[in-house]
């Protein structure tokens, strides 16, 4: 089988729907509400439509596709720039030290710290492969996808990039982090904020959310033992984005208490190895393991290659041009398969 990343459309309404539905909820950029997911598509077709190369407040989603069958089988979704119609709020960890000199006594107390240091970047997110095709590396194919669109569209995107993984939910649909805190300011279950938020966005959390810093210690031990943990079906994507040159620099988010990653924009892997070069031929004599993407906006293809230099390019494989909708003398972008 033969798989390819490409644009949404209106049409992917359904396939989107359905793959939310197996999210298992704390997924706020694939709610299980048609409606929301609607409005995400509009975003996306504006976005690909916009014919100024700048930055501006933009979605684009993508989709995983089985070429053969024309299957849809995965999604993946890129931020240009959060924070610019609501505000991107985060919890800051960090640490306040006070020593008492009559006991001779320093106390350390960790703090969460309510922030919107993370406004104006980019944010990959939104990626869910089905349950049924989690193996071949199409995760991976999903998740570099994003950083090649970016690379391919840098004028588009900010100079730091964002992504936040889901944080412990329990069997129950739960999450102790948000019981263990903002539940008690808001008065709805993990599920009902999670929805408003993915259907309405985050200026009740502004309206609502204490301002002053929370001290850890007097949160239940619940919530303190989830926080800056990734969901256990995120752990293999948060060592993806190390290998990306992501880091955890304790931002958490404030809904589930999940790891949010940043990295300097040109300095993720993906982005600063793309080449872009001429393709000479094609056929089916081997070469390297590779990501190859071709095509500006609405056009972008991305798919799985064997690629080798060639006097004046590169060689790709058949299928790999059949899936991109390349030949000879068309130019792609690419990078190593790890």
């Amino acid at each position: 089988m033969s798989f390819r990343i490409r644009a949404a459309q209106d049409a992917d309404i359904d396939h989107l729907y359905e793959m939310a539905k197996l999210t298992g909820g704390g997924f706020t950029n694939l709610p299980a509400d048609r409606p929301a997911l609607k409005r995400r598509l509009d975003q996306s077709g504006a976005a690909f439509a916009r014919g100024d190369d700048k930055l501006d407040d933009d979605v684009f989603v993508l989709m995983l596709e089985n070429i053969d069958t024309g299957d849809v089988r995965g999604t993946c979704q890129l931020f240009s720039q959060v924070g610019q119609k609501h505000p991107f709020y985060s919890y800051r960890m960090g640490t306040l030290t006070q020593q008492s000199e009559v006991l001779d006594r320093t106390f350390r107390a960790e703090l969460l710290s309510l922030t919107t240091d993370l406004e104006g970047s980019s944010e990959v997110g939104g990626l869910f492969l089905h349950p049924g095709e989690r193996a071949g590396g199409l995760g991976m194919l999903l998740a570099r996808s994003r950083y090649l669109f970016i690379a391919m569209h840098r004028a588009r995107f900010a100079d730091r990039v964002l992504a936040e993984l889901r944080g412990i939910i329990d069997e129950a649909g739960g999450s102790p982090f948000w019981d263990g805190l903002a539940g008690r300011f808001f008065g709805m279950n993990f599920q009902d904020a999670d929805r408003f938020n993915a259907m309405h966005g985050h200026q009740f959390i502004a309206d609502l959310f204490p301002r002053h810093p929370i001290y850890v210690a007097m949160l239940t031990e619940s919530a303190r033992s989830v926080i800056g943990l990734p969901h256990p079906s995120g752990r293999a994507a948060m060592r993806m984005l190390e290998s990306e040159g992501f880091a955890f620099e304790k931002y958490i988010d404030i809904f589930d208490g999940g790891p949010t990653m940043t990295a300097r924009t040109d300095r993720v892997t993906s982005i600063a190895n793309a080449t872009t070069a001429t393709i000479v031929a094609i056929d089916e004599d081997g070469g390297d393991r590779a990501l190859a993407a071709c095509g500006q906006l609405t056009d972008f293809r991305c798919t799985f290659t064997r690629i080798r230099p060639a006097a004046g390019g590169v060689v790709i494989d058949r299928t790999a041009a059949a899936a991109l909708g390349v030949g000879e003398g068309d130019a792609i972008t690419y990078v190593a398969r790890a």
